[in-house]
């Protein structure tokens, strides 16, 4: 039996089903292809790509937490670029305000009247650079727009375009000039990623080519704004087993043991996560092995552990 079909085996696929088929086939050579191009300028990472797709492909918000100088902000321009959507880059600094983020209403002298002038946060790919260096009242300028995809300036909504995605990096705490982020933003990113140091093999040959920006501007877009939320709507419409989503309950379960537990926005993140790896992996169902490629990477930041000590929680829920 497969996980996640044996519902579906037993009788004729639906034409939901047969149409879901048809599309995860229809953009597996897309989604190959944004794989191979974001390696040639990120080596020896496929996992960490991969994963940052599946924030992409499922509309969660992504965040890259490492030492200056391992290729955060580099991946993160290359993701935007073969994405093909529209870009902007906010490096956070200690003095920076919430209306440099969001925007800022300016009076008119020549209409008499106030008119809102939009910041960067308006665009489809938001590279927030090093954002624990800017001050929590303004790391907070960017909950609402996160959560909901729209911003509230003098009590007024804006609505932001989309499909909207957070790329943020932020540099370890132990760094002088930076800020813890507040619980309530780490939760509205889906996953916490880390580049670590390249292997010996792919640090020669980072020496031995061309800029990495140089590689950047090379690469083709692969997707375009409609095909994206395309994608985001078949991802939700993956199939998972009552098996599985047992197993997703068993290990917030397990999370719970603990003081600081996944919560019932987690657990649905790490059900989005999974639908989206499984969309990845060419499937148009989930598996216990969707569910455990991005564990540790949704639920670490949630629950202040490492990576290791997500993957040793993990391990400690047998699969039913």
């Amino acid at each position: 039996m497969i996980w996640g079909t044996n519902k579906v085996q037993k009788q004729e696929l639906t034409p939901a089903q047969q149409e879901l088929n048809f599309q995860v086939e229809f953009f597996a050579a897309k989604i190959q292809a944004f794989l191979t191009q974001i390696n040639r300028i990120i080596l020896d990472k496929e996992q960490q790509t991969k994963l940052a797709l599946c924030c992409l492909l499922s509309g969660g918000h992504v965040l890259f937490e490492d030492l200056p100088g391992l290729g955060k902000t580099t991946l993160s321009s290359a993701l935007s670029h073969i994405a093909g959507l529209k870009f902007q880059r906010i490096q956070f600094t200690n003095d920076m305000l919430a209306s440099d983020v969001i925007g800022v209403n300016i009076f008119n002298q020549k209409e008499h009247q106030f008119e809102f002038k939009q910041g960067p946060i308006f665009t489809q790919i938001l590279l927030a650079d090093e954002i624990n260096r800017c001050s929590p009242k303004t790391q907070s300028a960017l909950l609402e727009a996160m959560e909901e995809g729209r911003v509230t300036v003098d009590g007024v909504r804006y609505d932001l375009p989309q499909p909207f995605w957070v790329i943020a990096t932020q540099n370890p705490l132990f760094q002088s000039g930076t800020y813890s982020l507040p619980e309530s933003q780490l939760d509205r990113f889906l996953m916490r990623l880390s580049l670590g140091y390249p292997s010996r093999l792919a640090e020669k040959l980072l020496l031995q080519q061309d800029s990495r920006y140089a590689l950047i501007s090379t690469l083709q877009h692969v997707f375009n704004e409609h095909e994206i939320l395309v994608i985001q709507q078949l991802v939700a419409q993956v199939y998972i087993a009552d098996a599985v989503l047992d197993y997703l309950l068993d290990l917030a379960t397990e999370t719970r043991k603990r003081p600081h537990g996944l919560s019932t926005r987690g657990l649905l993140a790490l059900k989005k996560a999974a639908q989206a790896h499984a969309f990845i992996e060419q499937r148009s169902y989930v598996t216990p092995d969707d569910v455990q490629a991005v564990f540790a990477a949704v639920v670490s930041h949630r629950m202040g552990l490492s990576e290791a000590e997500a993957l040793q929680l993990m391990q400690q829920v047998h699969i039913s």
